[in-house]
């Protein structure tokens, strides 16, 4: 039987050099399958603003909204580690706003880490969390928060300049406290130097093959999200088309008259 994984668990992956997977995961029932799988670590990102509701970005997504989802996956008891995403001004306001929301994510939620945007500008905030006891990811490089600065989902770190400044923002978020890191849309070079430069793992989403570990957008590797297509993400599946299938067949019976039969009704 799979043992339920922690942190220790997680950075101990790193040093004995054994690679971490990661997905994100919004509801009951995928984390019920999903945790049988071999993954180690269940995301509940923001990018359920995107996949589930429809949104343009992760922008809008509210406390309210990561809490529902995390406590939906929460109810699956996951022996994978269960990290919630902190949205967009749950902490970049005000410290104690920032710890007070990442409890909530623990209490209310049932997280059992939390994740966050943001280089040495958010160290303090960073520090705060850890110093309550809860665990802290960081994610740096592309930061979809941060897309209006960024002029849109562009890959970062390209120069000497910025890719030295991505070095310092992970050394400083691990001197912060986090126990790993996220590396979004960044060369794979630069990916394998910070991955080499830290203790902590690196868990990689367009950063390349060198990173401790891997993330996706579950409805990205499944063949569900349709609004973008990213360059690192692989379809895994077509489960658009098996779900097309399913339910153009049932339609087509019940105006047949087909469904339901005998079979599927009480006497």
């Amino acid at each position: 039987m799979k043992k339920k994984i922690t942190i220790l668990d997680v950075q101990k992956m790193k040093d004995n050099g054994e690679k971490i997977a990661m997905l994100t995961c919004y509801d009951y029932p995928s984390a019920r399958i999903m945790d049988e799988c071999g993954l180690d670590v269940l995301l509940v990102g923001d990018s359920v603003g995107v996949v589930v509701s429809g949104y343009d970005n992760t922008l809008p997504v509210t406390m309210e909204e990561i809490i529902y989802h995390t406590r939906a996956v929460a109810r699956a008891k996951p022996k994978s580690l269960l990290v919630a995403d902190m949205p967009f001004l749950s902490y970049q306001t005000d410290l104690r706003e920032a710890r007070l929301n990442a409890g909530r994510l623990v209490r209310d939620g049932g997280a059992e880490a939390v994740k966050l945007e943001g280089g040495e500008n958010f160290t303090d905030c960073i520090k705060a969390i850890v110093d309550m006891d809860v665990p802290v990811i960081a994610h740096i490089g592309l930061t979809p928060q941060s897309i209006h600065r960024m002029g849109g989902y562009r890959v970062q770190g390209k120069s000497e300049e910025a890719g030295e400044k991505l070095l310092a923002d992970a050394l400083a978020i691990q001197r912060a406290g986090a126990f790993s890191v996220v590396l979004e849309g960044i060369p794979s070079a630069l990916g394998r130097q910070i991955t080499a430069e830290l203790s902590i793992p690196t868990i990689g989403i367009g950063a390349g093959e060198y990173c401790d570990g891997q993330v996706l957008v579950i409805h990205d590797i499944l063949g569900l999200c349709e609004k973008y297509s990213p360059k690192f993400v692989k379809r895994y599946a077509d489960v658009k088309t098996v779900m097309s299938d399913a339910v153009r067949r049932y339609a087509a019976e019940v105006k047949a008259g087909e469904f339901p039969t005998e079979e599927h009704s009480f006497s």
